[in-house]
């Protein structure tokens, strides 16, 4: 899917905003797809690397059905190669070089459906990588009446997002800093404000839910500049009511040489995004910190109570304060998405020419 075939049996995928263009025989940027002879394929469709029941909340969602079950799957490779990966056992490999569990789509939503998970999420890498697969299982999810997500770096173009759009109900996008210099030096990255692009697409053409996550950095994307630019623009963008996740990093593969985040600096985040205006601001990776919970922004009831990942709903009704009636952007049974109607949308980015 969404690729055109050019002269001298070259290839332009538009699956990411790389827009790869690919040889005879080579690879994207992702490592996951392919030219052979004049048409692209993708390596990893129906592969799972990672195959997990988890809570929604470790994605982390804390706005979207809270305290459910979700059925988590993984392939390999990312469109990104960040030094600090989490998962890059998965992430930074070639197809081949791990042991691969074939899912279907009709045995991913069977799995959800008997494990009583109440949807299903593409995540632990970048779920556009197997984008055709992610695309089937949320269609057949979504005649099942299960909800869909996906947990993302925001680097798919605004035509996969169309595409998938209709079945896609929630949308967990990293927005990782906010500089060009800072995405360079984390993902390899220089072309990165289309991520802000299609996210504000998500929410205003096909009305997913948005949860935004910052995994913050010392001496990376953790000064004042960044941090404020980031509660900035969900604020003007995405709405004051979108929850925005500033976690802590801890060393991991190629940033081994970086000490976790103070637990100082994360608050120095919260303090930031609510100055700015954010309603909901959550620490994350600090377990029983205070700021796991959710407080109602109108009259500062405590309605979620967390501790890691075990999440006590103490004071909500619906999406509403059970207290005092406050709507606090929180998505629970009976949710209708509303993309009938026309909503002003940032236009899509031009198509470029990567090799």
């Amino acid at each position: 899917m969404l690729y055109e075939k050019l002269q001298n049996s070259l290839v332009h995928c538009h699956v990411c905003q790389w827009r790869c263009i690919i040889r005879p025989g080579k690879l994207g940027v992702c490592r996951m797809r392919q030219n052979k002879d004049g048409v692209l394929y993708v390596l990893n469709y129906g592969f799972a690397s990672s195959v997990a029941v988890d809570p929604i909340e470790k994605k982390p969602l804390f706005h979207f059905y809270p305290g459910s079950r979700v059925y988590s799957l993984g392939t390999l490779g990312c469109n990104f190669h960040c030094v600090d990966c989490q998962n890059w056992q998965i992430a930074c490999v070639d197809f081949g070089q791990r042991e691969l569990e074939q899912v279907s789509a009709a045995r991913a939503v069977a799995q959800t459906r008997q494990h009583k998970c109440r949807g299903i999420a593409w995540t632990y890498n970048e779920p556009a990588i197997w984008f055709e697969y992610t695309y089937d299982c949320a269609r057949l999810a979504k005649e099942h009446n299960l909800y869909t997500v996906y947990v993302t770096n925001g680097y798919m173009t605004p035509e996969a997002l169309d595409t998938i759009g209709s079945h896609l109900d929630a949308y967990r996008v990293d927005i990782k800093g906010f500089s060009d210099a800072f995405y360079r030096k984390l993902a390899k990255v220089s072309k990165w404000r289309g991520i802000l692009d299609v996210a504000e697409r998500a929410l205003k053409k096909w009305d997913m839910h948005i949860e935004v996550v910052t995994n913050v950095v010392p001496t990376m994307n953790d000064d004042d500049e960044q941090l404020t630019g980031i509660a900035a623009w969900i604020r003007d963008h995405l709405g004051e009511v979108t929850p925005w996740h500033v976690t802590r990093f801890y060393p991991n593969y190629q940033l081994m040489n970086i000490p976790p985040t103070p637990v100082a600096t994360l608050e120095k985040a919260y303090n930031i995004g609510k100055k700015a205006g954010l309603k909901f601001v959550y620490l994350g990776n600090v377990p029983g910190h205070d700021g796991e919970n959710t407080d109602c922004h109108s009259c500062g009831r405590q309605v979620i109570k967390r501790l890691g990942y075990q999440t006590d709903i103490v004071g909500l009704e619906g999406s509403r304060c059970r207290y005092c009636g406050a709507d606090l952007n929180i998505k629970t049974e009976g949710w209708k998405r509303n993309i009938s109607g026309p909503r002003e949308v940032p236009e899509a980015a031009p198509k470029g020419n990567h090799e």
